[in-house]
């Protein structure tokens, strides 16, 4: 597969281009189209983004030359769709490693991860932790990031709609604490409780998420989903240690169960605390700024972003 232009990375892509890209492919699903003919719906991600992707000639074939969760080799164009740059693949194979590293392929140019350093947001997780006086939930966030380490660093927050990106997790609960602590301090909230609820209300997404590259649900993420699989995590973890208090577990358990804030949201229970309102509160408000700055860094036209679905409106690009 040759051509002589080189595509740019996502976050630079603009209409009427054409030429050959790296990406990984984090989506892949075969479709019939309106007359009957096969065609395959694509997202493909590199270090800057995600564009969606759409085979529609010679479908049957291609969908055979590469998985979802591969590196893929592209030739293409780009075109506006609903207001967005969609790539329209007129050539897709898996990576030859080999030959491909020769012609400027690397991993890491297409695997889409938070822009701060993972040592930087590490070293900011122990910090806070430190700062917990009560000893059962110091011992608490201790035992909970040491035995889940290697996930908390790389583990993206979602699949797709909110920190879905390499270490997105991390980069969620860190941010989660520094608005929930700043809230509790306005408002007299006890801020041990609200660094355990901030970094411990998504802990389940460890187990319902599947990531090596690509994320996906787990069979548990799908069957129990993250609240309860949190919830179980972390009553686990407090029953193991030495004198717990029940009244303690009790709180924890709560800020995990009510942080989606409403029942309708998912919620098993509604927040009954200031920490639980408290939390629940910045953790919506970072995924909605999450997802705004993701609408707000993809290419298009005019003032205003293509209307947000999740988030219910425009948005305006400054």
């Amino acid at each position: 597969m040759t051509n002589p232009a080189r595509l740019p990375f996502v976050r630079a892509l603009s209409p009427e281009l054409n030429g050959w890209g790296y990406f990984l492919c984090t989506q892949k699903d075969v479709r019939q189209g309106r007359g009957g003919d096969l065609y395959i719906s694509l997202s493909l991600q590199d270090k800057t983004g995600i564009v969606k992707g759409r085979v529609f000639n010679d479908a049957a074939r291609l969908r055979d030359e590469f998985d979802n969760g591969e590196f893929v080799k592209v030739q293409g164009r780009t075109d506006l769709f609903n207001g967005r740059v969609q790539l329209l693949v007129e050539k897709i194979r898996r990576i030859n490693p080999d030959q491909d590293k020769a012609q400027g392929f690397r991993e890491e140019d297409c695997v889409l991860c938070a822009t701060r350093p993972v040592e930087d947001m590490w070293a900011e997780l122990q910090e806070l932790i430190q700062h917990v006086r009560d000893p059962h939930v110091h011992e608490l966030l201790e035992r909970i990031t040491t035995q889940h380490a290697d996930k908390l660093r790389i583990w993206p927050a979602a699949q797709t709609v909110h920190h879905a990106y390499r270490s997105g997790f991390l980069e969620h609960i860190l941010s989660v604490a520094r608005s929930a602590l700043m809230l509790g301090a306005s408002y007299g909230a006890n801020q041990d409780l609200l660094t355990a609820g901030a970094l411990l209300h998504d802990i389940g997404k460890l187990e319902e998420l599947d990531y090596d590259r690509a994320t996906s649900y787990s069979r548990e993420g799908n069957l129990v989903g993250h609240v309860t699989l949190g919830t179980m995590m972390v009553h686990a973890a407090m029953v193991s240690i030495p004198g717990f208090p029940d009244i303690l577990r009790t709180q924890i358990e709560h800020l995990i169960l009510s942080h989606h804030g409403h029942k309708e949201f998912g919620a098993p229970v509604e927040p009954m605390t200031i920490e639980a309102m408290i939390l629940s509160a910045a953790d919506d408000l970072d995924a909605k700024i999450n997802q705004v700055r993701q609408a707000l860094a993809e290419e298009g036209e005019g003032e205003f972003t293509p209307y947000h679905s999740r988030l219910g409106r425009v948005l305006w690009r400054g």
